[in-house]
């Protein structure tokens, strides 16, 4: 029995830091907080820059409905605009934005992709950019936001736990099948 636990505990280390790790890739790379935070706000970047979403000097609107969300974005739309040359502001405001942010996930959507399939509602399903409407947390989990949120101390309401049959669904799918709502995402990306 001791034998399993020393075994156990030694592969719980960041390979960088030989730390505690705060969260497991399914290729069960780990990654202790100050890794995955470092992890988290390059992604951030990477979207940004993958999908062309912020150009030099635009005005970015955002809103903060307080969930875990609406905080996470906040804080690295905040990250970003400390290190680039634009401005940021709460919405609702008077000032004309060129950008308006949402908080849209990779499970967001997916379950957005899902539902509108089951339904057989014929639909064109968005990228992460649509017109105005940029979405820079598309490429993350909701799980992998908690955690984020989590780690940077950020205050957020409640997580409401009101989802449909379809929604459970999805979400037991995905935990028996990790990577399936990354799937669907990337099955309907339009670049």
């Amino acid at each position: 029995m001791k034998e399993k636990t020393l075994r156990n505990t030694k592969f719980k280390m960041c390979k960088l830091c030989k730390t505690k790790p705060v969260y497991e890739f399914t290729n069960q790379r780990k990654l202790c907080k100050a890794c995955f935070i470092h992890w988290f706000e390059k992604k951030f970047l990477y979207t940004i820059r993958k999908f062309n979403m912020i150009r030099f000097g635009n005005i970015v609107g955002y809103e903060n409905k307080g969930d875990f969300r609406g905080v996470v974005l906040e804080e690295v739309l905040r990250m970003f605009a400390k290190k680039s040359m634009i401005e940021l502001v709460k919405l609702p405001t008077k000032k004309k934005v060129d950008k308006n942010a949402i908080p849209s996930t990779t499970d967001l959507e997916a379950d957005k992709i899902i539902h509108f399939l089951i339904k057989r509602k014929p639909k064109k399903f968005g990228s992460a950019v649509e017109k105005k409407i940029i979405k820079p947390l598309y490429l993350f989990l909701d799980k992998e936001i908690l955690i984020y949120a989590k780690l940077k101390n950020l205050k957020f309401g409640k997580i409401s736990g009101s989802k449909d049959k379809i929604s459970d669904f999805i979400d037991e799918l995905e935990e028996k099948h990790p990577e399936v709502k990354q799937a669907v995402v990337k099955s309907f990306l339009v670049d």
